[in-house]
């Protein structure tokens, strides 16, 4: 059963996104018919019981497909705007909107310019890290 997953899908990009105790992982996958989606991952470390022992993981993924991108985007987009404009304080706002040093792999755009889109919060204008994704 797993080669057939394997066979079905290919991945074809990935981004992973530390954050804080979390990391998310972005990858876009296609069909052997070449249908593309993409599947977000938060995978959060929890610790074994024995305190030298592995690790465990708790995973949750959402299957996004290509017919709902522009959907799940606007919809994103007004939620954050939302949390932005009705429920931060200014100082928090600000907050978001400064600067921040890139972390693992995440690397600005080469350009260094701003994002093309003025309207979305800082952050967005990160390049992909393309490395391979693990989780």
């Amino acid at each position: 059963m797993e080669e057939r997953y394997s066979k079905d899908q290919e991945e074809i990009y990935s981004h992973r996104m530390k954050a804080g105790k979390r990391t998310y992982f972005f990858d876009v996958k296609a069909t052997r018919g070449q249908d593309y989606y993409l599947t977000i991952t938060e995978s959060k470390r929890r610790p074994g019981s024995d305190p030298d022992g592995p690790a465990s993981y708790e995973k949750h993924k959402i299957f996004l497909y290509k017919e709902d991108f522009n959907k799940f985007i606007d919809a994103l987009h007004d939620a954050v705007d939302y949390v932005r404009d009705e429920l931060l304080t200014e100082e928090e706002v600000a907050e978001l909107d400064r600067p921040r040093p890139t972390f693992d792999g995440e690397q600005p755009r080469l350009d260094g310019q701003p994002s093309p889109q003025p309207d979305r919060p800082a952050g967005y204008d990160l390049a992909p890290d393309l490395g391979e994704s693990t989780y």
